[in-house]
């Protein structure tokens, strides 16, 4: 991954990142001429990508966002690395442990995503298809256009969905019985109904809104303690995996450390002055 400090950019085959407002980062599925469909190097640029973006100290907050007409159509099947290890006559046994590599380097692709502790704010316009929602559902927050629309169609495809859905959807939604419907179906669901169910937040009436809106909450998170914001993001996120009791005693230990950070003490002296507190880089 090559830097070019000139225009803030880095240099992949799948992927556009740039720095649009300070300590914010947009990064851009860009394939639009295969619609944005995910293939080997996406699946590998992502993960490069934010395994980058943990530990940059310019990016605070992540905006995810897709070129051209729609977000992703999800899987690419025309690639050639997923139709090679799909289709191959190799024993049954070997096949298996080649699937179970390949299936474990794209779950990560999307893990890294949900690791990563700068927010990441996935900004859907049109579709989003298959691996999308295991993409998007590793964000921390979901805006979409008025004309977005959500498949999870793994199914229709003669498999089940293996690299995140099935784990993060339903506890994105908190409806059990919607999300086994719309995953044993395949059906469509779009962005009113996305809002109802609580999987996006905030509908915007066309793409240019939309990522001004989504550009607009990662400039406000951004402007507030990286401290305070990634312990935020990490403790939510072991919360929603563990016991209340554990993930006190998680926040407990966590905070034991922060709490002494130069941050507080800013934030209260910025208050009581009513002015705006600065953060130091992290």
């Amino acid at each position: 991954m090559k830097r070019n400090s000139s225009s803030e950019t880095w240099d992949f085959k799948t992927l556009k990142v740039t720095r649009p407002r300070e300590y914010v980062v947009n990064v851009e599925l860009n394939r639009p001429e295969k619609r944005n469909a995910m293939n080997s190097d996406l699946w590998s640029e992502i993960r490069a990508c934010f395994l980058q973006l943990a530990t940059d100290a310019d990016c605070r907050a992540v905006v995810l966002s897709g070129a051209g007409k729609m977000f992703t159509a999800g899987l690419d099947l025309t690639d050639a690395i997923l139709q090679e290890t799909t289709m191959s006559d190799a024993d049954v046994g070997r096949k298996a442990f080649s699937l179970r590599r390949n299936i474990a380097l794209f779950q990560e692709s999307f893990t890294v995503i949900e690791k990563c502790p700068k927010p990441v704010i996935a900004a859907v316009h049109s579709a989003c298809l298959g691996a999308g929602i295991d993409m998007i559902s590793a964000c921390d927050i979901r805006y979409c256009s008025s004309d977005a629309w959500f498949t999870i169609k793994e199914v229709d495809l003669g498999l089940a969905a293996d690299v995140g859905t099935l784990q993060r959807f339903p506890k994105v939604i908190g409806n059990d019985s919607l999300a086994r419907e719309l995953a044993l179906t395949a059906r469509n669901f779009f962005a009113d109904e996305a809002k109802e169910m609580g999987f996006v937040s905030r509908i915007f009436p066309d793409k240019e809104q939309l990522i001004e809106g989504a550009l607009d909450l990662a400039s406000t998170i951004a402007s507030k303690s990286p401290i305070a914001v990634q312990g935020t993001k990490i403790s939510m996120v072991y919360a929603r995996d563990h016991s209340v009791a554990d993930s006190l005693e998680h926040v407990l230990t966590w905070n034991q450390a922060m709490l002494q950070s130069e941050d507080v003490k800013n934030a209260i002296m910025a208050n009581m002055q009513k002015q705006k507190p600065v953060f130091s880089k992290l």
